[in-house]
């Protein structure tokens, strides 16, 4: 047979024995009581996977043998090394059947029996062979020599058993077993195991050494190698043992008992009131769970805070959508009909008021962000076990909560609203920190005098005090007849090419737009109003850097704190529902189930190895 167990082995009484039956793994919970029938099932199975003409199949078939008369062992019973294929075999049948035997043999705890034919010379045997590729140290090899019966008269094996030919530090152990008539006439098991021993005790070359010869010994042999194996390995074995057992057990209390009993209410209850618990310490970072690798829960907030918001309000310029010209222009429209002669309050505040309303569009994303950190604690607190098994429960409280963070938005955006309008709604120039008018004119002046030559009284000596020079206000012509300059507010609007214009009084254009460099007089007003904006809006920044996050953690973080199992209680606590939130998922029912199973199994193992001497 090419596949799954030798039915050499199988065949017995066929009448049926109420204390020996056998179980294949393809047929769960059916009990063979006659040994024939497990060899047609062998037979049969051997045709489904592997055909009816010699064909091969690396499925296996598996067989429990149950008998009070047997040892404990598992037994695989791999396919001959094949060489030329025959039947329905594959032209690659010696690599198949070599790679099926290497898979099984290769593995360390595996004893390898090399059942070689007696008549045979030993250096040709293919399994000791293949068994040296795994074991070159024969430390789990042991080597089978059939066919003794069939030797030529006068010949033997005691060399090979002596291990003068090829030694194996485990041996070889001689059989006979039953001929392929036999098989034919189905020879009883317990007769065929009599005739070979009445073989060893009446041999001239074995009757001295019968006691190692046979079947039943190189059974014991190998249930002896089994315990010595189990008791050199009981240490580690005890602790895989425990470990599982604990970490099973410890599983098993997670997923529960599995009968609510009516006592969903106080499961419920429970649930609320650890998942509000645990978001508290989250957010205040006394979880147990803290990670070595990563920011998380309230520190990621304060990452937003004092990284993302600060810099990005940091990185506001004030004069970015304002230019020179700009304010220019302001200044002109403030000062109404009349030129002014200070520089104007009303042209500060209307710029200043524009740039402090920029500030609110991040203030409103650093909202945004922190509800997304909060979203994202919510996230990982629903990746516990405890929701893993009811998905009902885990759903809804992922909806109710997100529907509290988002209730808890809208006052916090309209608080931070509230402080960018309170800002730009009454500009305080009396604030201690803000420049004052005439120190920016002052700084503004000493600038320009470094840089302007100074001029000295030539009648006592001493430096003249710089002179402020006139705002282009209105152009005028000049009194020789030469053409004007392009400079002043207007620019080239009255320049020569328009004298007809100008002596025909035309009315103004529709639109007036400042076109003209500017003066030496207003280069310096538009830089003592951005000093002054400059100065304004650096105080508010500050401000908003310092109020912005305090209203996120009153309104937003601290609110959802406060409130989060009260508003749970309210929304879950429902007794019409909380049956439906109670399904446990198919995942739990199953699982709960193999962890009961591997409990049990593993707890009988434990009681094994402990009677273990």
């Amino acid at each position: 047979m090419q596949n799954g167990v030798s039915e050499k082995d199988l065949q017995g009484d066929s009448q049926a024995n109420v204390n020996e039956w056998g179980e294949f793994l393809h047929i769960p919970g059916q009990k063979y009581y006659n040994f024939d029938k497990i060899r047609d099932e062998i037979v049969r199975e051997t045709e489904a996977k592997a055909g009816r003409n010699v064909g091969i199949s690396p499925a296996p078939i598996n067989l429990r043998i149950y008998s009070p008369n047997v040892l404990t062992l598992t037994l695989v019973d791999l396919p001959g090394l094949t060489k030329v294929p025959v039947g329905d075999q594959p032209r690659d049948i010696e690599r198949q059947i070599k790679d099926m035997v290497l898979k099984q043999i290769q593995k360390p705890n595996a004893i390898i029996l090399a059942v070689t034919a007696a008549n045979v010379d030993l250096a040709n045997s293919d399994g000791l062979k293949l068994a040296r590729e795994v074991d070159p140290e024969g430390q789990r090899t042991i080597g089978v020599l059939t066919k003794i019966d069939l030797m030529d008269a006068g010949t033997d094996v005691v060399d090979i058993l002596a291990g003068r030919i090829i030694p194996l530090r485990l041996g070889y152990v001689p059989v006979v077993n039953r001929g392929q008539r036999d098989i034919e006439n189905k020879k009883r098991i317990d007769l065929a195991l009599q005739a070979e021993k009445d073989f060893f005790e009446n041999h001239p070359s074995y009757r001295n050494k019968a006691a190692y010869c046979g079947t039943p010994y190189l059974a014991r042999k190998l249930n002896l190698i089994l315990m010595m194996h189990i008791k050199q390995t009981l240490p580690d074995i005890k602790t895989r043992i425990s470990n599982a057992l604990q970490k099973y057990s410890a599983e098993l209390e997670q997923l529960g008992a599995g009968d609510m009993l009516g006592n969903s209410a106080n499961v419920v209850l429970n649930i609320i009131t650890e998942f509000s618990n645990e978001y508290r310490t989250v957010l205040d970072g006394q979880s147990t769970e803290l990670s070595s690798n990563e920011l998380s829960g309230g520190a990621r907030i304060s990452f937003v805070f004092h990284e993302l918001y600060s810099n990005g309000i940091k990185a506001i310029d004030p004069f970015e959508q304002v230019k020179d010209i700009d304010i220019r222009t302001i200044l002109y429209n403030s000062s109404g009909s009349s030129p002014a002669l200070f520089v104007g309050t009303a042209a500060f505040e209307l710029i200043v008021k524009q740039q402090i309303k920029r500030l609110e569009d991040p203030s409103l994303k650093c909202v945004s962000l922190v509800f997304d950190e909060l979203v994202r604690i919510l996230t990982q607190l629903l990746q516990k076990p405890l929701f893993r098994r009811y998905p009902a429960l885990k759903d809804k409280f992922h909806a109710e909560v997100i529907a509290f963070f988002r209730r808890a938005m809208d006052p916090t955006n309209t608080v931070v609203k509230d402080l960018v309008s309170m800002e730009a709604n009454y500009i305080n120039t009396g604030h201690p920190d803000f420049l004052s008018g005439h120190r920016a004119m002052a700084i503004v002046n000493e600038k320009h005098t470094a840089a302007r030559p100074i001029q000295v009284d030539p009648k006592t000596g001493k430096p003249l005090p710089p002179a402020m020079p006139p705002r282009a206000g209105s152009p005028s012509l000049p009194v020789d007849g030469s053409e004007a300059g392009n400079s002043g507010f207007f620019g080239s609007f009255f320049a020569s090419k328009n004298k007809k214009k100008m002596a025909a009084m035309e009315p103004p254009p529709a639109t007036l737009k400042a076109s003209g460099t500017l003066s030496e007089r207003e280069n310096q007003e538009v830089e003592v109003i951005k000093l002054l904006i400059q100065s304004y809006f650096n105080i508010t920044r500050r401000t908003m850097i310092d109020m912005v996050p305090k209203a996120i953690m009153l309104k937003l973080v601290a609110a959802t704190k406060d409130d989060m199992q009260r508003y749970l209680l309210e929304q879950l606590y429902r007794t019409t529902e909380l049956d439906e939130l109670m399904k446990e998922s198919d995942y739990t029912v199953r699982r709960r189930k193999e962890c009961q199973q591997m409990v049990e199994s593993l707890g009988r193992a434990n009681e094994i190895v402990a009677q273990v001497q």
